[in-house]
């Protein structure tokens, strides 16, 4: 069965606006939760109703044991592979792109395609390293 990591743009437009549900909710995939939009999530959200949409997010991932960290060696192929974006040019000094990496890392760590609709940023890190995105 296919696996998939949800990138934050997904589950925020999931959460926000309903969007996305087949392939939030639908069958047919493995779905995993990266610490990191995790954490992503929880940096952007302002209001209780939203941070309560978060908790039971994650824990749901969490019981579920798909809530997946960045391991010690993801977190040292990063370093490299945000050498190399910055020899292509990349701003490796925005946060953003940074938690892309990782996620980029930890899902093909584990087998998985990250699901995005960040294509700028993703295809930046593919250019530099192999792994699988696609758009929801």
């Amino acid at each position: 069965m296919k696996k998939i990591l949800i990138d934050t743009n997904v589950c925020i437009e999931w959460l926000n606006r309903g969007l996305h549900e087949t392939v939030t909710l639908g069958p047919g995939v493995v779905r995993y939760l990266s610490a990191v939009v995790v954490m992503e999530l929880r940096a952007g959200v302002s209001h209780r109703a939203s941070r309560e949409a978060v908790d039971a997010l994650t824990r749901a991932y969490r019981t579920a044991g798909r809530l997946v960290a960045p391991s010690s060696e993801v977190f040292e192929l990063a370093g490299a592979v945000l050498r190399k974006l910055k020899l292509a040019g990349c701003n490796v000094r925005d946060a953003s792109l940074c938690n892309d990496v990782l996620i980029a890392l930890t899902a093909r760590s584990i087998g998985a395609t990250v699901l995005t609709a960040n294509v700028a940023d993703f295809a930046a890190i593919q250019q530099v390293e192999p792994f699988a995105f696609e758009l929801p």
